[in-house]
């Protein structure tokens, strides 16, 4: 049975020092401030009486504690902007410290609101990854994806459609002032089935019945509300060979899975995919908690050749297989990017039982034991 450890996020504030922190619903950011701020003052703005305080007197805050030492945290903050300039003169005037927590900052940023400047470090947290799951189970991960609730659930088929038809539905559609309901809907399906693939807006139009310009404010909305991070080529260098289309991957595998109508089986094209979108996903998580400048990258020849993950300045390059045997001919992207621009590090991940160095010296490991050396900072 899988069970959650201690979560990686770490914010520690100094005294009168603010801070956002970011992240899809259901990622676990209220329990999370629960468990390390069992004191600070909880303005939830879920809750639809205290939602209905505060929209219509924001000045309520500045009221009711101006002369508070504790730490502030006010819940999906992107339902009330205009909070925001309270929050800034309390912190001015007051010395008071913040936390401010949402699921989206594209209302914020719509309605021009005050984001605070340099006063609120920037934090964010995403669905679970490896190093916070004890009993790790790759196959159940694949179905119930990474969110917490989802992850534990009995029901995790039942609480993905809920999640589905409550927020990525209703909420995100009614935050983005989407006109077209089902047109959107159909491109959430689209979205999922070709996660991972090269952005073909055109296509997705004609799929969806909507013109390219709308598939790509699509794409935005999904990107603002931190549901889904787009993955660029690496392009360093002027080379008419390289692929300059972007790919995108939804931020859950398991809410892709059910949006894609699909489960991933083994041994199958549709559970590779799978295994690169979890790796990505852990990528992005390391990136987040452990090293916010690292760049992530893929790199691809107009000829097919391809490399799944480019880490830094070239300094990791990555591909994945999600075979129990692996042979020197999966490597032929490797050995092309290694001939052309040198990566400091080779890598080929999958499923294979031992590590083992490969005859041309590209070195094959298990995909946990990647993790493993990713999360202790061997990787890079």
């Amino acid at each position: 049975m899988m069970l959650i450890k201690q979560r990686l996020l770490n914010i520690q504030l100094p005294p009168g020092k603010s801070a956002f922190l970011w992240g899809p619903r259901q990622t676990g950011k209220t329990y999370w401030i629960k468990q390390h701020y069992p004191d600070a003052i909880i303005i939830d703005l879920l809750k639809t009486d205290v939602l209905a305080d505060y929209i219509t007197r924001p000045a309520l805050l500045r009221e009711r504690y101006s002369d508070t030492q504790k730490l502030i945290v006010i819940d999906e903050i992107q339902l009330i902007p205009e909070l925001l300039n309270e929050v800034h003169w309390l912190i001015e005037h007051k010395d008071i410290s913040f936390l401010l927590t949402g699921s989206s900052a594209r209302k914020l940023k719509r309605k021009q609101a005050n984001l605070l400047g340099g006063r609120a470090w920037r934090f964010a947290m995403t669905p679970l990854c490896y190093p916070e799951i004890e009993n790790f189970d790759l196959n159940s991960v694949m179905v119930s994806g990474l969110l917490p609730s989802l992850l534990l659930s009995p029901y995790a088929q039942q609480d993905l459609r809920a999640y589905v038809a409550n927020y990525l539905k209703e909420e995100i559609i009614a935050e983005a002032a989407v006109q077209n309901m089902p047109a959107f809907s159909e491109f959430l399906r689209i979205a999922a089935l070709t996660c991972g693939e090269l952005l073909n807006y055109a296509n997705m139009a004609r799929d969806t019945g909507v013109n390219a310009k709308v598939i790509r404010s699509y794409f935005q909305i999904l990107e603002d509300t931190l549901l889904g991070f787009r993955l660029q080529p690496w392009r360093k260098v002027i080379d008419r060979r390289l692929i300059e289309t972007e790919k995108f991957y939804l931020f859950d595998i398991g809410v892709t899975h059910y949006l894609a109508g699909r489960v991933p089986v083994p041994k199958t094209r549709e559970f590779g995919k799978a295994f690169e979108h979890y790796i990505f996903m852990e990528l992005k998580a390391y990136q987040t908690y452990k090293n916010p400048e690292l760049m992530l990258y893929y790199w691809r020849t107009s000829s097919g050749l391809e490399v799944d993950f480019i880490l830094g300045d070239m300094e990791v390059a990555i591909e994945l297989k999600s075979s129990s045997h692996v042979h020197e001919v999966d490597t032929k992207g490797l050995l092309v990017l290694k001939n052309t621009y040198p990566a400091q590090r080779q890598y080929l991940v999958s499923f294979e039982s031992e590590y083992r160095r490969l005859s041309n010296g590209i070195e094959s490991l298990p995909w946990r034991l990647f993790l493993d050396k990713l999360w202790s900072g061997e990787i890079i």
